[in-house]
C-alpha cells in the first residue's frame, strides 16, 4: 500500500510542507517522480536505489511512483532523498507506523553507501515543519546544530539511512533529541577580532559612524587612500546592538538557504558584515539564478553591506540598490517562480575624492584634470547618493595622532551608547500603529519623520537656509531630520535642538561641495 512521508520545500527564506507518497506496484520496472521535480529530485532515483541496496534494504523491482504534493509547487534540491527512501521502505515493509511518519518531517541527501550529507535551508525547513504541526524532524548530523535552535519541535540527528530506519522503527529506542543552549552562542559572539580602539585619531569619523550605528543610517566615507576608511568600516559591526533572537533566526535562515553556514554553529548571533568586490554582478549583489539564491544585500540583512571604492562598481549594479534601500527587501522574478528575500541592511561605502585620490589632501597635490574628477564622481548617480543619509570626509591621520600611546575608546563603550539610543527609538515607535515595522530612526517614513522630528523656530530657519544654499531634495531633507533625531537620542534629548540639526547638516558633505551625479 502507498506510504506517506512529510518533508519541506524551501521557497525563498520560508518552507512549504510537502507530502511524499510512494507506491510500489507489479509490472515492468519503472521509476516515476511527479509533482514538478527539478533535476536534482529526478536524479534521486539512482542515489536512493544505491543507498537502499548498500544499506541492506530491499530494492523495489516493479513500477515505482513517487508523488510530491502539492503538485503545483516546484521541488528543488537533494533534501528529498532520505524521505523518498524512507517512503519506499515503508511501502514495501510494514515496519514503520504511519502514525510515526505523520508526526515527523524528514530531510537529507543520501550518498550511494547510505550515509547522509547536509542540505541547504534546514533552518527554514524546521521552522516550516513546526508551523505545519509536526512534532519532530530527522536531519543529517551536520545540520543538527542549525535545526536544534528552533523551539517547539524536537530534532533527531542521524548519520545514515540505517540509523533513520532504526529511529523510525523504534528498534533501539526513540533516541535523544539534540539540545542547544542559545545563551552560550550569544555570549561567545560578543568577542570581536577587531575593535574601534585599534583606530588612531579620526575622532570626527568615529563620531559619525556612532551616529550612523545608533540610527541605522547609511553612510559614505570620502577620503584619500590610506586614511583608514576600510579599517573604520570593518569595525562598524562591533558597535551595533547585539542581534535579538528573532533577528538571529531570520539572518540564519537566509545564510542557510544560501548554503553559507559553514562554521558548524547553527545560529548566526553576530551581525553580518559583507564586503563584495567591485566586479560583482547584478545577480551576485541582489540575488538571482534559475533557482534564485540570496545575493549579498540579503546576506547582509540585519547587518552591514560595505562597498569599498564605490565608483569602481558598475553603475547599473549600483542602481539596483535603490529599491532595496527604500523597501528593505528584494523581489526576484523568474518564469517559474517569484521569490522575495529580506534585505534591510546598513549600507556603508567608501570612495576616493578623485581618480588619483588626493583631491583636497593637505599632504599631496591632486594630478587629475577637472573633467576626470567630474566623470569619476558621476559614476555614482545622484538618486543613489540621495538615499545615503550621511557623507563623511576622512582626512589623513597626522603623525602625532598615529604615534600616540594612549588607547582609543573601545567598541564596547561606544556600543553601550548606541544600544541606549536604539532602546529609546524602540520605545518611541512601540505603540504607534503606523510604525509597526520601524525599529530605528533610519526606517521612518516621511510622515513619521515629520511627526517625531519636530523643529523649533530656530531649527526651521537653519534647515531652510541649508536647503536653499545646498539645493537639497525632499529626500535629503527627510534624511537630515532623521539623522538629527538620532543625534538628539544619543544626547538623551527629547527635542531636536539647532546644535543637533547643524551636526546632521554637516554630514551632507557632497551636497555642500555641489556634487551632482
Amino acid at each position: 500500500m502507498p506510504s506517506r512521508v512529510w518533508s519541506e520545500a524551501v521557497h525563498g527564506v520560508d518552507a512549504l510542507p510537502i507530502e511524499i507518497e510512494s507506491n510500489v506496484a507489479n509490472g515492468l520496472p519503472k521509476w516515476t517522480v511527479v509533482g514538478l521535480p527539478d533535476g536534482a529530485v529526478r536524479e534521486s532515483r539512482d542515489r536512493v536505489w544505491a543507498a537502499l541496496k548498500n544499506s541492506g534494504f530491499p530494492v523495489p523491482r516493479g513500477r515505482v511512483t513517487i508523488n510530491l504534493a502539492p503538485a503545483d509547487v516546484r521541488k528543488e534540491g537533494s533534501a528529498f532523498d532520505l524521505p523518498i527512501a524512507v517512503g519506499l521502505i515503508a511501502a514495501q515493509r510494514d515496519l514503520i507506523s504511519p502514525d510515526v511518519l505523520n508526526e515527523l518531517a524528514i530531510m537529507g541527501e543520501l550518498s550511494l553507501d547510505g550515509s547522509l550529507r547536509p542540505v541547504r535551508g534546514v533552518l527554514s525547513m524546521v521552522v516550516g515543519a513546526r508551523d505545519s504541526g509536526r512534532r519532530a524532524v530527522i536531519v543529517p548530523s551536520e545540520n543538527a546544530a542549525e535545526a536544534s535552535v528552533v523551539d517547539g519541535i524536537d530534532t533527531y540527528a542521524v548519520n545514515s539511512l540505517r540509523e533513520a530506519f532504526s529511529l523510525l522503527a523504534d528498534q533501539d529506542g526513540r533516541g535523544t533529541a539534540v539540545q542547544h543552549d542559545l545563551r552560550v552562542l550569544f555570549d561567545e559572539e560578543l568577542h570581536y577580532p577587531v575593535d574601534f580602539a585599534d583606530v588612531k585619531g579620526q575622532q570626527h569619523v568615529k563620531r559619525a559612524l556612532e551616529v550612523a550605528a545608533a540610527g541605522g543610517h547609511n553612510a559614505l566615507m570620502i577620503g584619500p587612500p590610506g586614511s583608514g576608511k576600510t579599517m573604520l568600516a570593518r569595525r562598524i559591526a562591533t558597535i551595533l546592538p547585539p542581534l535579538s533572537t528573532d533577528e538571529a533566526l531570520e539572518t540564519t535562515k537566509i545564510h542557510s538557504v544560501g548554503g553559507r553556514l559553514t562554521n558548524g554553529r547553527g545560529l548566526i548571533t553576530a551581525r553580518p558584515f559583507r564586503a563584495p568586490h567591485h566586479t560583482i554582478s547584478n545577480a551576485g549583489l541582489c540575488g538571482g539564478g534559475s533557482n534564485p539564491m540570496p545575493g549579498e544585500i540579503s546576506l547582509a540583512h540585519n547587518g552591514v553591506l560595505f562597498l569599498d571604492e564605490l565608483p569602481e562598481f558598475d553603475r547599473a549594479v549600483l542602481e539596483v540598490l535603490r529599491q532595496p534601500l527604500e523597501e528593505g527587501d528584494v523581489t526576484i522574478a523568474r518564469a517559474s517562480m517569484t521569490v522575495r528575500y529580506p534585505a534591510r541592511f546598513m549600507l556603508v561605502a567608501s570612495m576616493n575624492p578623485c581618480p588619483c585620490g588626493h583631491l583636497n589632501d593637505p599632504g599631496r597635490a591632486c594630478v587629475c584634470a577637472p573633467g576626470h574628477v567630474q566623470r569619476y564622481l558621476a559614476r555614482v548617480s545622484g538618486p543613489l547618493l540621495d538615499r545615503i543619509d550621511m557623507h563623511v570626509e576622512v582626512a589623513p591621520v597626522p603623525f602625532d595622532e598615529l604615534d600616540q600611546r594612549a588607547p582609543a575608546e573601545a567598541s564596547a563603550s561606544v556600543r553601550e551608547r548606541v544600544v541606549a539610543a536604539r532602546n529609546t527609538q524602540i520605545l518611541r515607535f512601540k505603540d504607534d500603529p503606523k510604525a509597526k515595522n520601524v525599529h530605528a530612526n533610519a526606517q521612518m517614513s516621511s510622515p513619521l519623520a515629520r511627526k517625531y522630528c519636530e523643529l523649533d523656530d530656530a531649527g526651521r530657519q537653519l534647515i531652510k537656509t541649508a536647503l536653499v544654499r545646498l539645493g537639497l531634495s525632499a529626500r535629503a531633507y527627510d534624511r537630515i531630520l532623521k539623522v538629527a533625531r538620532t543625534i538628539a537620542d544619543l544626547a538623551g534629548s527629547e527635542t531636536i535642538s539647532p546644535e543637533h540639526l547643524a551636526e546632521a547638516i554637516q554630514y551632507r558633505s557632497l551636497d555642500r561641495s555641489g556634487w551632482a551625479g
